[in-house]
């Protein structure tokens, strides 16, 4: 059995798939993308802020389904150019206290929207 989970205060899907659906006790949260929920546009500044915007969403996400952060127990990074992953390790950092949740962190040709960053999360919620 799967569910739907959505949230309003993050960015509605941009094609056919759910903001993230919860099978067995874990929630599989799509990829997100730095989309400021409210106008649906790609938020201004580096990829610092663009990677803030992304874990805000991949917030109400988890806090739609009764998680946290402290809940993810897998994510994946998809940068368009490593030599961002400092800035974005740190962002990405800030949102986790130890132990950090398992991680992939991957260089992509492009993104949607020409954006730098997505983050997808794999959460626990029971």
């Amino acid at each position: 059995m799967r569910d739907v989970v959505t949230s309003t205060d993050a960015p509605a899907a941009i094609g056919p798939y759910s903001q993230a659906i919860r099978a067995g006790g874990f929630l599989f949260v799509s990829g997100q993308i730095p989309l400021d929920p409210e106008s649906g546009q790609v938020v201004d500044g580096d990829v610092a802020a663009q990677t803030d915007r992304v874990m805000k969403n991949l917030g109400a996400i988890l806090r739609a389904a009764g998680g946290t952060y402290e809940h993810v127990v897998r994510a994946t990074i998809f940068l368009t150019d490593l030599g961002d992953f400092a800035q974005v390790n740190d962002v990405y950092g800030s949102y986790f206290t130890a132990p950090a949740p398992a991680r992939a962190t991957v260089q992509v040709a492009a993104l949607p929207k020409g954006v730098s960053v997505e983050i997808d999360a794999i959460a626990h919620v029971g």
